[in-house]
């Protein structure tokens, strides 16, 4: 299996852990979300030390790139934080479309920084995959609270420059399970102090939710820094919009909540985004090969 294929695999993979990881920090019920936040992330820390003390070499990092490791962990930190407060303080629909923005930021920024040039048919493909999703999330459009909309716009582009940075990591040898740990343990440390101001008191059932979020989370980020490292985002950013297939899916299962024909459209409109990249990246490869 290719680079490629296997950057496909892990978006894809990393679109259900997020999926998952929202259903879990939906079913914690009326917590804070910098307390939703640090749980989150204190579970894929201990996680990735784990998976860095198994293997030590990946505790050594090359010369040269803390400061993308901090670039990462701060912006990574900034979009966390940013969706979590456009959900507390928009519609929901709104807050999910202002965070989906983040693959177009992820592409915009890989062109900055890594030079990776976009195809027109590309971007077309990430831009038709948004388009199915506004048809599922049906945002209100109503942007009256215009600073919760910025913090959630805000979040958009800080994830996105978050998964481009991971690239410039991937692509320079640092190692990927340092990547996940230095972002969980450096999102730790800045929420501890508004946890320790505001802790509120949680059932063993919240709890064991929040720990379930925190597992799916470190599926993610492992599975998206993975991701990220084998592949550049314009040949896999569309597939991201698989998570609200999922998050749809799971809302199902779980909440009983029934998509209508237009989620149906949606879904159809990004399946078919995600497959005709498939099928010219593939094309468009075979014809640099010769």
């Amino acid at each position: 299996m290719n680079t490629k294929n296997k950057g496909i695999i892990f978006i894809i993979c990393s679109a259900f852990c997020f999926a998952l990881m929202n259903a879990f920090v939906r079913l914690s019920g009326d917590l804070p979300a910098i307390q939703k936040s640090f749980f989150r992330n204190l579970v894929a820390l201990v996680i990735a030390a784990a998976a860095c003390l198994k293997d030590k070499n990946s505790l050594s990092v090359p010369k040269g790139n803390w400061h993308w490791l901090f670039l990462r962990a701060g912006c990574g930190t900034i979009g966390i934080i940013c969706n979590f407060y456009a959900i507390d303080h928009l519609v929901l629909s709104d807050a999910s479309m202002l965070n989906k923005m983040s693959p177009f930021f992820t592409i915009l920024f890989s062109w900055i920084l890594l030079k990776e040039k976009l195809s027109p048919v590309q971007a077309g493909a990430v831009f038709t995959a948004f388009l199915g999703s506004l048809l599922i999330i049906k945002p209100t459009l109503d942007f009256s609270d215009f600073g919760a909309s910025a913090i959630g716009l805000l979040g958009g582009i800080a994830a996105g420059a978050a998964y481009s940075v991971v690239r410039i990591l991937g692509q320079k040898g640092v190692s990927k399970n340092f990547i996940v740990l230095f972002f969980s343990g450096f999102s730790c440390v800045v929420a501890l102090p508004f946890l320790i101001l505001d802790f509120h008191e949680m059932t063993g059932k919240q709890l064991l939710f929040l720990l379930g979020a925190g597992v799916a989370a470190a599926g993610g980020q492992f599975s998206i820094t993975s991701a990220y490292c084998y592949a550049p985002a314009k040949e896999i950013s569309v597939y991201d919009y698989s998570q609200i297939i999922f998050a749809t899916t799971l809302g199902r299962i779980l909440f009983s909540e029934i998509p209508d024909m237009y989620s149906f459209i949606g879904y159809g409109i990004i399946i078919f985004a995600a497959v005709g990249m498939f099928w010219y990246n593939n094309y468009y490869q075979k014809r640099q090969s010769g």
